[in-house]
């Protein structure tokens, strides 16, 4: 592989950034009035194919596709192409009803058959969300307009599922022609068209609105996302106006943007970071399989220096994985490992573990930059724990998880308003819980949990979130708040459960 210095890089990266501002801008820019909404994201998605379709980069789809299930933008749901649904008893079967009339691009009818065929496409498929209906044993289509999903146990994430990923609706004749076309030429029930002349994939892409759409048209003819690797080129493209609505990610970039008059700002917490411990069973670092030396990485760790030198104090210290609109959130586990070596490194002493232990972490440099990594050794190592950085690209994370080689890695991940989301993503076996690892706790739980509505099983998620900090699962460090941002032309309503707004969450705003 060829190596790029540092500076040819952000020349490049300067060159690109200019690309796309200067398509933004001939595509009509945010001076347009309301005909154009000009979008600007961190977020690469893989392709335009919905079954691709993962987290921040749902916009790109919900411009061309629809969902089963409406996700409001404060997390509740209402009809889309499903009017109604309803479980039986034992919410092992769920009920659909479709909208009738809905046609795809093509002149194709949406119907029963097709949300049939775009579930078991989308499991087949494998793509970073296939997950989320593996446990669909089997789907029933009763007529055209209504169908059942039947589940091999309950699932209170199941209606999130189906407003996400798992909820868009392709139409199933692109399923057989060659070469997945839908990757390029997205064709379902959605608002916009994909522009392809004045869209450049990879960097810029033009969605116009759909002429015969169904449903109630959103205020805007036409919406561009653009993507930048770097957010010093988004800021510059808010403040000339080329830009109209972003999210700040970086604490130096929401900083700088805040003097700025004219900038709306709203902020919102939504990712947590901290060290993800896969290795709670102790196969690669022994040590880790007692939850006293778990404790004493917590205690370790100096959370409130941290996030004020890290992030200028831009989020809030946490022990918990649980965010603050989840069911299971309880507010004092936030401050349940205050800052105290000394209990460290007793605890540690206590474990057996006196002379300390070597953790080999992964770093991603997006991810960990120096003054993080420099923080964790130095708050690890005055314990008698010792960080071994292993410094990997970007390329190689899905290597880390399929290789299993490390113990822990520092991450930021996502605090749903779904509590069972956060469940199975980080306590459930999968990505996060690599090993399987779990306990006589977490299993008595699980399945009062599960057997609820979503966040109905407050007493017993609330048990869950406070085992798992008190046994000390994971090492969160703090909630990150982002920067909602617009040049005062637009108004945007930050999304539950996403980092990023919906589509449907920008209008104008006056």
């Amino acid at each position: 592989m060829k190596k790029t210095s540092r500076g040819a890089a952000i020349v490049a990266a300067g060159a690109a950034a200019a690309a796309v501002l200067t398509g933004c801008a001939g595509s009509g820019g945010a001076k347009g009035g309301t005909d154009a909404l000009n979008i600007a994201t961190l977020t690469l998605p893989q392709s335009l194919d919905p079954a691709d379709a993962n987290g921040s980069a749902m916009p790109f789809f919900q411009a061309v596709y629809d969902t089963l299930i409406k996700r409001e933008a404060d997390g509740s749901y209402s009809p889309m192409l499903a009017t109604k649904w309803e479980y039986d008893t034992d919410r092992t079967e769920l009920r659909l009803t479709l909208r009738d009339g809905v046609k795809f691009d093509d002149g194709t009818p949406f119907d029963a058959t097709a949300v049939k065929a775009n579930m078991e496409r989308f499991v087949k498929k494998t793509g970073a969300q296939a997950k989320t209906l593996k446990g669909v044993k089997a789907i029933t289509v009763a007529d055209k307009t209504h169908l059942a999903l039947k589940l091999a146990q309950p699932d209170p994430a199941m209606l999130f599922y189906l407003s996400d990923a798992a909820g868009l609706m392709a139409n199933p004749a692109a399923f057989a022609k060659p070469g997945d076309p839908l990757k390029t030429r997205p064709d379902g029930t959605g608002p916009y068209d994909l522009d392809a002349k004045k869209s450049a994939i990879g960097t810029r892409w033009v969605y116009s609105r759909a002429q015969n759409y169904w449903g109630t048209k959103l205020p805007y003819d036409s919406v561009t996302i653009s993507y930048f690797d770097n957010e010093t080129a988004i800021v510059n493209g808010i403040r000339t106006g080329q830009i109209d609505a972003a999210v700040l990610q970086d604490a130096d970039q929401q900083a700088g943007i805040e003097s700025v008059p004219k900038i709306v700002k709203t902020k919102q917490e939504f990712d947590f970071q901290g060290l993800v411990l896969f290795d709670r069973a102790g196969v690669r670092t022994p040590a880790l399989r007692d939850p006293r030396v778990r404790q004493a990485l917590n205690y370790a760790i100096d959370r409130k220096t941290m996030l004020a030198k890290l992030r200028q104090g831009r989020g809030e210290a946490t022990s918990q994985i649980f965010g603050t609109g989840a069911a299971g959130y309880v507010k004092e586990l936030d401050g349940y490992y205050a800052y105290d070596p000394a209990k460290a490194r007793d605890l540690l002493k206590q474990a057996g573990q006196a002379g300390g232990f070597t953790l080999k972490l992964p770093r991603v440099s997006a991810i960990v930059p120096d003054a993080l990594a420099s923080s964790l050794q130095t708050d690890l190592g005055a314990v008698g724990v010792k960080v071994a950085w292993d410094n990997v690209d970007g390329g190689a994370i899905r290597r880390i998880f399929t290789e299993r080689g490390y113990s822990a890695m520092v991450m930021n991940l996502g605090q749903p308003t779904t509590d069972w989301l956060a469940i199975s993503d980080y306590v459930l076996p999968g990505a996060f819980n690599m090993f399987g690892y779990t306990d006589d706790t977490v299993k008595g739980l699980l399945p009062k949990i599960q057997a609820a509505e979503a966040g109905g099983a407050k007493a017993e998620l609330r048990a869950l979130n406070e085992h798992l900090v008190k046994d000390a699962w994971f090492v969160p460090f703090y909630r990150m708040s982002y920067l909602h941002v617009s040049d005062g032309t637009v108004k945007i309503t930050p999304q539950s459960g996403m980092a990023v707004p919906s589509l449907y969450d920008y209008a104008p705003a006056k």
